[in-house]
Order: C-alpha cells, then sequence, then structure tokens
C-alpha cells in the first residue's frame, strides 16, 4: 500500500498578482520551483493564510528571479497580492521509503527570496 506524504512545500509566500482573465493555475518563481523540487504542471495544494481559503492546482513557471507567486483563472478569486500562502506537493511512498523520507521545506521572506531550506541533505 503506498501513503500520500508531503514531498515539498514553500511556506509563507507572498501573492503578487491575482488575474482572473488568465488560464488557470498558479505562477511561481522557476527558481523557487527548482529549490523545493517541485515541477512545472505538477498538482499542488494552495492554502491562503489570510483568508483561509483553499485549493488543488498545478504550476506553471513564472520567471526566473522574478519572485512571482500568481493565482490565475478561478482561483484569482481566493487571494489578492499581499496575501500569505503555503504551497505544497504531495507524492505517493512505499512502505519501505516512509521511514526516511524527509520533505523538502523552502522559507521565504516578503519578496519570495528564498531564507532557509529544511529537509534537505
Amino acid at each position: 500500500m503506498y501513503r500520500t506524504l508531503l514531498l515539498a512545500k514553500i511556506h509563507n509566500c507572498t501573492i503578487t498578482e491575482a488575474n482572473l482573465n488568465y488560464v488557470g493555475s498558479i505562477s511561481i518563481d522557476q527558481n523557487l520551483l527548482d529549490t523545493a523540487g517541485i515541477l512545472v504542471n505538477e498538482q499542488v495544494q494552495v492554502v491562503n493564510t489570510t483568508n483561509g481559503a483553499r485549493l488543488i492546482t498545478y504550476v506553471i513557471p513564472a520567471p526566473p528571479g522574478s519572485g512571482e507567486i500568481q493565482l490565475n483563472g478561478a482561483a484569482a478569486r481566493l487571494g489578492i497580492p499581499g496575501d500569505r500562502l503555503i504551497i505544497m506537493a504531495y507524492g505517493q511512498l512505499t512502505p519501505e521509503e516512509v521511514p526516511t523520507h524527509q520533505p523538502k521545506v523552502v522559507l521565504v521572506d516578503e519578496k519570495n527570496q528564498v531564507i532557509e531550506i529544511r529537509g534537505h541533505e
């Protein structure tokens, strides 16, 4: 039996834009994606810690180094610039993988620049 565990998290990032007219998903700075190990088109859960909204969507890349975190399409109704988010990716692990698994947690500042990485080797 596989278990679903957290693989990666971008913690306390800030929405930089919300675009209702853009075709769906969430745009995330490519540098943050690379640091967290989250893939383009990967499913993520997004939790808005400012207003409590939650959604599941997929990732599209924003320019590297831009600090961009943009809610797109219908998701844009669930947050505004300045709101803080937690973005999480999950994966299926075998029972043998579970005991040694460590999720990668990327902590960022108010400009979505990496300040700390936890759970990496």
